[in-house]
This record gives structure tokens, sequence and C-alpha cells, in this order.
């Protein structure tokens, strides 16, 4: 069953109340204070990163648009949804071994984050592999189905889960030193994802990406 309509209601009910009843329960993302803004040739570089932008969903029967935080390291992400008016409504804190949902005022937890976010939204986004296409990189299975004029990679499909995934990159972008996209589309069976990225910025150890010992 897609609780995708509940999750929609839950967005249109913190407009409505202005914040007041969900703020006091959500969780603030600490951020890693090892880790600093650096500049790459290429997005692979970068281990760590985080992103500002967008994400819409859609299904037959539902559609949501939201405000997207997404920090990502090897270790660990913390993901944030908020609507326009900068309310949050949802967090995700995950690393390899454990992953904790705050939604709807209400905690879950699991030991997968794909799993958990699954299990309690109906959403079978594909959490674990979205940090590669963000970052218009391929994976090991995924096969690219169309290049642009200019070489980069524009249509990928991975099947893992049936029916496959179709990722689409609608257009790219310069950030932090790097080529990623700026817009790009997921597609499996009736749900559809678009992400459009505002600010995207790499980090790391810069004393280390240059040749120092740390």
């Amino acid at each position: 069953m897609n609780n995708l309509k509940r999750f929609t209601k839950s967005i249109f009910s913190c407009i409505a109340l202005s914040g007041l009843l969900f703020l006091g329960g959500c969780e603030t993302l600490s951020p890693a204070t090892d880790l600093s803004p650096i500049t790459v040739d290429n997005a692979a570089q970068a281990k760590a990163w985080e992103l500002q932008g967008k994400l819409a969903i859609r299904t037959q029967q539902d559609k949501l648009s939201a405000n997207l935080y997404w920090r990502h390291s090897e270790e660990r992400d913390e993901l944030t949804l908020t609507t326009m008016l900068g309310t949050t409504v949802l967090t995700l804190d995950a690393t390899p071994n454990s992953a904790h949902l705050h939604v709807d005022g209400k905690d879950f937890r699991d030991s997968n984050a794909q799993a958990l976010l699954e299990r309690v939204s109906g959403w079978s986004i594909p959490i674990n592999d979205l940090p590669l296409w963000i970052t218009g990189q391929v994976g090991a299975l995924d096969r690219v189905l169309a290049v642009d004029s200019n070489g980069k990679t524009k249509q990928i499909q991975n099947s893992q889960t049936l029916p496959p995934w179709d990722v689409t990159f609608l257009s790219w972008q310069s950030q932090s030193g790097a080529e990623v996209p700026y817009q790009l589309k997921l597609e499996r069976g009736d749900l559809q994802l678009k992400l459009q990225l505002n600010q995207w910025q790499a980090l790391g150890k810069p004393s280390i990406l240059l040749g120092e010992k740390p």
C-alpha cells in the first residue's frame, strides 16, 4: 500500500499550522565539524557533500513537492524534507547499519534506511543508489541507455528491482569545480521522482586532498 497521501496531508497540515505543532518534535541536523567545503575536478572525488534543492514525488493517485537538504558521507546520510515555509516534516538519519526516520511526529528505526523508508512511507525510493545518480555517476549495475552530444550520460537503467529504475539527467551545471546534474528524473512503474539541485557542495579535509599529513 502506498502511503504517499498520508505524507502529503502531513505537509499541508504543517503549512496550515505554521509549523507550531511539528517544529518542537523534529530533530535538527548536527553538521560534521571535521569537513569543509572543497573544490574537486569531478564529483567522484567528493567522498562527502551536501546539497539543497527540491524534490517532487508523483504517482497516479498523489503528488507532493518539498525542499530537500541532504548531507552525505561514507559514514552517514542526513536528509531533511521541509515545506515551502521551511517547516521540517521529515528527517532521515542513516549509517550503514542503522536508520532513524522522524515523520508526522513519530519516530521509526531500522537497520536499513531504504527498507525503513519503504516500510513507513510506501515510497520505493532507491536511497542507496541516489548518491551516485545525484552526482551524475553510473553504478556497476547501471546500464547506460543514452548520452548527449557532449558525451555526458543522459539516461541509465537500473534493474536490481523490477520494474527497473529509469534515470534521466535532464540538465547539468558546474558546482564545486565539478559537473553535476541540475535536474534529474527517476521513474519506476507509476512512481516518478524529480530532483533539482540548487546548490551542491563537495566536502572534505583540504589538508589530506593537498597531500599533507592530517
